[in-house]
């Protein structure tokens, strides 16, 4: 779709807006303003709802009607501009954001960002899900459009051809390793269109918890835009339930060392390329989440500072916070579990309006000495309140009253946080984040009342195209409890073709340069929203403990562990954090699950532990290889307080950053350090009699 601009000199010149807009902007309703005259004479492809083209005089303006996804001027009168910014003239269009690209001879410059409309933006996700097969088939056409000229689809014959089928049979499923030589070549500096139209500029480091190496994955403005869409989804859902007003969050959220290749390309943690974002900065105080820490916090290259000074700030702050989050469960436990170590020198910075020494980073200290002032009476109550609680529950609530909910991502291998969490919350109600990966996004949580261990996705079908690959466990296997990974694999199907109670692999293409892109998440489908599936995640697919026929997963570890942690009930002990190895160098090689817990338990329940585990795993193929001890007895190790707050620190050493660390439920052998780490640390080992002798 294309129109015709007029410049000052009186030229004209075709400007085409489809391609000039990022995909992310065409279906939320926008306000743009445009220098240059315009005659608006063909529909352009522009966001869903109504809108205006601004023009000079500034009260004048051409109304817009959109349906069906295309911007219909109501009349194709001429108007002239002028060049002053739109931005000293009015604060508040509906729906619009800070955007600015250059075309021709015409320029679509912003006008200020409004507070999130949850009843529009609620609306709008309504009529996305309506018809989200057409979605997808549009989203898929513009990301294909703006990677045309991208050598990975030339290299498999697309030949600009941008319908499902032509794209499902040219371009085949990949994983990371496929791509690995084409983001190498761009890591070294490669400006050509090697997987997207436009150079990529930034990358994102994946955790590489489990493997001990990060993954570089591309990162551009769409799929920053996707992931405000997504926080913009799911926060008009739960300002629905839990409204706020205006206010703070308390965050707990890490930058991390930030890179630059030898190629010149920018590499950090994807969170860490959100939050030095200003775009992301504007976006989070439109849906009401300003940290109530200075951006010196959170790009601090000393996470223990960071968190220090995290909690100091919330509680300066603290009659202005209506939520707390982190990005992981592991995150906010780990935090409160910190306050409760420095919670008194905290007070004594807030009474005396001084930070303590422990604070050397000199752009943090200077940043939160600004926000310091003397406040005892602020103090004494924060030490009273401390004083008054039972061993730290509903330590959220008491310290910040005005909180109305704690938020982050606590399914799969957060799950086993929550019941600590549950503890620091207290009647606070607990919602799981957003589904996604560094890869890019999935879906939002649109129903915030459940629990975390029910919680459901709605699948966003503008912010990526999305399949999905059947699995299908053979028979014998249909073990209620077992995520078993012998699967039988169909052909992928689309996003509206799925089936309710079955489960799928995703797979994702995205705006960010991943073509069919396997994530390795299994998840069940629940039912629809619409045409949208609802889905749940049950775990990552490649995390698995296997020694020959058996094979059991992450979700099959959790669940053994919770059975196992009953009986430690009865002694008032907890797991603190848990992980798992294979031992191979034995023979018969067997599992070893390391414990580290809070207190000491005695050697009879733990020997007990070691059988539950061992007969908690219930896959097939173990039980029949331990029958008959081509596995060998489990063996279940116990370690040292804070041994995992070194694997976080090994971690943060490597250039992550907290907010993304999930600490490794299953260690390959080539994460060598890590092993050594829990070597080192272990005070026992119990082995199974579960199975004799």
């Amino acid at each position: 779709m294309r129109m015709k601009t007029r410049s000052r000199a009186g030229n004209e010149a075709a400007f085409n807006f489809q391609d000039a807009l990022p995909l992310g902007f065409r279906f939320l309703r926008r306000s743009y303003y445009v220098e240059g005259a315009v005659r608006a004479i063909t529909p352009l492809l522009l966001p869903y709802g109504g809108g205006f083209l601004f023009g000079a005089p500034w009260k004048k303006a051409l109304p817009c009607l959109c349906l069906s996804g295309h911007f219909f001027p109501t009349h194709n009168s001429l108007f002239s501009v002028v060049s002053r910014n739109p931005r000293s003239k009015t604060t508040s269009f509906p729906g619009s954001m800070y955007l600015a690209f250059r075309g021709d001879s015409a320029k679509i410059l912003p006008v200020q960002m409004p507070i999130c409309s949850c009843e529009e933006t609620i609306n709008e996700f309504e009529s996305l899900t309506r018809d989200a097969g057409r979605v997808q088939r549009d989203t898929l056409k513009k990301i294909l459009e703006l990677n045309a000229g991208a050598e990975y689809l030339k290299h498999f014959g697309l030949g600009g051809r941008t319908d499902v089928e032509s794209y499902k049979s040219c371009i085949p499923l990949c994983v990371h390793s496929d791509l690995e030589p084409y983001i190498q070549r761009i890591v070294d500096g490669d400006r050509s269109p090697v997987l997207t139209g436009k150079p990529i500029t930034s990358l994102s480091l994946s955790s590489g918890t489990t493997q001990g190496k990060p993954k570089f994955l591309p990162f551009n403005d769409e799929l920053l835009e996707t992931t405000l869409q997504t926080f913009r989804t799911s926060y008009a859902f739960r300002n629905r339930e839990y409204p706020i007003g205006k206010g703070k969050a308390l965050q707990f959220i890490y930058g991390s060392k930030q890179v630059v290749t030898k190629g010149g390309i920018l590499a950090t943690t994807a969170t860490t390329n959100l939050y030095r974002s200003q775009r992301y900065k504007e976006g989070m105080k439109g849906i009401q989440s300003q940290c109530c820490s200075p951006d010196e916090v959170i790009l601090g290259p000393d996470f223990h500072q960071a968190l220090y000074c995290h909690l100091l700030c919330g509680l300066i702050c603290s009659d202005e916070v209506h939520h707390v989050f982190s990005t992981f469960a592991h995150s906010l436990v780990h935090a409160f579990q910190t306050f409760e170590e420095v919670w008194e020198d905290i007070c004594a910075d807030i009474r005396d309006g001084v930070l303590s020494k422990r604070i050397t980073v000199p752009s943090i200290r200077e940043a939160v000495s600004k926000m310091l002032k003397p406040n005892p009476e602020l103090a004494d109550s924060i030490y009273k309140k401390c004083m008054g609680l039972s061993n730290w529950y509903g330590v959220i609530p008491a310290l910040w009253p005005n909180a109305k909910y704690v938020y982050g991502i606590m399914t799969g291998s957060m799950e086993p946080y929550l019941k600590k969490l549950r503890h620091y919350a207290g009647h606070l109600p607990l919602i799981s984040a957003d589904y996604g990966a560094s890869e890019g996004w999935v879906g939002a949580n649109i129903d915030p009342t459940m629990p975390p261990e029910q919680v459901t996705y709605a699948v966003l079908p503008h912010t990526g195209y999305f399949e999905f690959i059947p699995l299908e466990k053979p028979n014998g296997e249909e073990t209620e409890n077992s995520a078993s990974i012998h699967y039988i694999e169909s052909e992928p199907v689309g996003l509206t073709e799925v089936e309710v109670d079955k489960i799928y692999e995703v797979v994702i293409t995205t705006v960010a340069g991943l073509y069919r892109y396997r994530l390795g998440d299994i998840v069940k489908i629940t039912g629809f929203h619409n045409s949208t599936p609802e889905l749940q995640f049950i775990c990552r697919r490649s995390l698995v403990l296997s020694i020959n026929i058996d094979k059991n997963t992450e979700k099959d570890l959790q669940l053994a562990v919770e059975e196992a942690a009953k009986l430690l009930e009865g002694e008032k002990v907890e797991i603190v954090d848990f992980t798992s190895y294979v031992e191979k160098s034995s023979d018969p090689g067997r599992y070893v699950i390391f414990w580290e817990l809070s207190s000491d338990a005695s050697n009879d329940i733990l020997s007990s532990c070691a059988n539950c585990l061992d007969l908690a795993f219930v896959d097939a193929g173990y039980m029949g290889s331990r029958k008959i001890k081509t596995i060998g007895p489990l063996e279940l190790r116990i370690l040292k307080k804070g041994t995992f707050k070194e694997i976080l620190d090994h971690f943060l050493s490597l250039g992550g950053a907290v907010s993304q660390f999930k600490a490794p439920r299953f260690v390959n052998s080539s994460n060598i350090k890590v092993l050594e780490i829990l070597s080192r640390n272990t005070t026992n080992s119990y082995f199974s009699t579960a199975y004799g002798i």
